[in-house]
């Protein structure tokens, strides 16, 4: 009807919520309408995070109440605020997808259209935060009590509380492995986002990709004999579940030094992020750095025994922000545990290792050392591929592609794909979290 009236009706660019998996693979699970249902009714709308996560709804469901309580209900931060520092936590990874989604809600809490076109038109308290944001993106273990100090001491103009700070710190560390999230499932903008939809009508012989997805760099490898790969790994699971040899303290921590300074490249450089995401971003050359090889400035190693999400961190959240570490706590919890007993084509399976694996791998990359674990474990259980992806989503994940998406574990579920992907996700954020409580902790003595 608007068409025949000359009006200019836009049409959806991409089919589906994401541009590695398949819509009718995220479709086709009817057990998740409840919890597409409690989306809808929160959000007003069903986001493609939400459908791809409905993947997993134990997951999602804690997702969505911990997201929900970050920025809609009580705490020190106004609303507006709280989207904004998402906004500017997002543009550290280049995510044009969550920054335009929060800039909407940005603007639907009050927030000034103008603090959207440069860090510079927001005010100087939002802005004081960039340090912070920027290592907490990409480097959190340089984080230091000086960090918290400079935002939180009687002297600092403008005065951060440490209530206040702590609900900032958790909102960029939580948008921050989003990125990881919508980067490494190749998530499509919305219909209504900026590569999302075109006036032009669609040609004839396909449908234009969004010049921001992940997809316009198709690249998927012939598939070999990938069922082999799926026994070998099952094989090996069990193997090192019965192992019993035991290993020094030394032997263990040259596994762990040998892991993380092992170099896996990641692959792609992508084109300049759009003007909306390089406007917020101060300083874009920041970026991860691979931990120096032994013996040369390799940052400290921080032992897990010394400082723990449960011994330590969870309680300083809690008080600091009421009913936050109980949330993320069980968001972690879910992760864990979370498995359906299968593998590929496999039923009655035990992942454990391999979860721990993926789980471990992470905060090894961050620099976090668990003494009683056996990193040789990672390189029995974790093929290049899959290392190549995690690696690349946990540290820089703008520059995951179809590509390295399609190389790992190629006959698994996409469902186990998003699996991974929770993992890295949540690793990722305890790791950023620790390193930030810690310095917290110290300057609190």
């Amino acid at each position: 009807m608007m068409s025949e009236k000359g009006v200019q009706v836009p049409r959806a660019l991409v089919s589906g919520p994401s541009a590695f998996i398949p819509a009718k693979e995220i479709l086709k699970q009817g057990a998740n309408q409840d919890i597409l249902i409690e989306s809808f009714l929160s959000l007003g709308r069903v986001d493609h995070i939400t459908m791809v996560m409905a993947l997993h709804p134990a997951y999602l469901s804690c997702f969505l109440r911990t997201q929900h309580a970050l920025l809609e209900l009580d705490g020190p931060l106004p609303r507006h605020w709280r989207h904004y520092i998402t906004i500017m936590a997002a543009a550290r990874h280049h995510c044009s997808y969550l920054v335009q989604q929060h800039s909407a809600g940005f603007l639907e809490a009050g927030g000034e259209e103008s603090w959207l076109s440069g860090l510079e038109h927001a005010p100087t308290k939002l802005s004081s935060l960039q340090t912070l944001n920027k290592l907490l993106a990409h480097r959190p273990w340089l984080i230091t009590q000086q960090h918290i100090q400079e935002l939180v001491c009687p002297g600092a103009d403008p005065r951060w509380s440490l209530a206040e700070l702590i609900h900032a710190v958790v909102l960029m560390a939580h948008t921050h492995s989003l990125c990881s999230f919508v980067w490494g499932c190749g998530l499509n903008p919305e219909p209504d986002h900026i590569g999302g939809y075109t006036f032009q009508p669609p040609s004839p012989d396909h449908l234009p990709r969004s010049p921001h997805s992940p997809a316009h760099e198709e690249g998927r490898q012939e598939l070999v004999d990938g069922a082999m790969e799926v026994e070998v790994l099952m094989k090996r699971m069990v193997e090192l579940q019965q192992q019993e040899e035991e290993y020094t303290q030394e032997e263990m921590a040259t596994r762990f030094e040998r892991e993380r300074s092992e170099s896996i490249p990641t692959a792609v450089v992508r084109g300049a992020p759009p003007d909306l995401v390089l406007c917020l971003v101060e300083e874009p050359e920041f970026r991860y750095e691979d931990f120096a090889p032994r013996g040369e400035q390799a940052p400290p190693t921080m032992r897990a025994q010394d400082y723990s999400w449960e011994d330590h961190g969870f309680s300083l959240v809690n008080r600091l922000l009421p009913d936050m570490g109980q949330l993320l706590d069980e968001k972690f919890q879910v992760v864990s545990n979370l498995t359906y007993h299968r593998m590929a084509m496999h039923e009655g399976v035990d992942t454990h290792t391999l979860r721990k694996a993926l789980w471990n791998y992470i905060h090894c990359l961050y620099g976090i050392r668990y003494d009683d674990y056996d990193y040789g474990s990672v390189n029995v259980l974790l093929e290049r591929s899959l290392k190549v992806f995690v690696k690349t989503m946990a540290c820089h994940p703008e520059q995951t592609s179809a590509r390295i998406y399609h190389t790992f574990w190629r006959h698994f579920r996409h469902s186990e794909k998003v699996h991974a992907n929770l993992i890295v996700m949540e690793a990722r954020l305890q790791a950023a979290l620790l390193y930030t409580l810690r310095a917290i902790t110290h300057y609190m003595r």
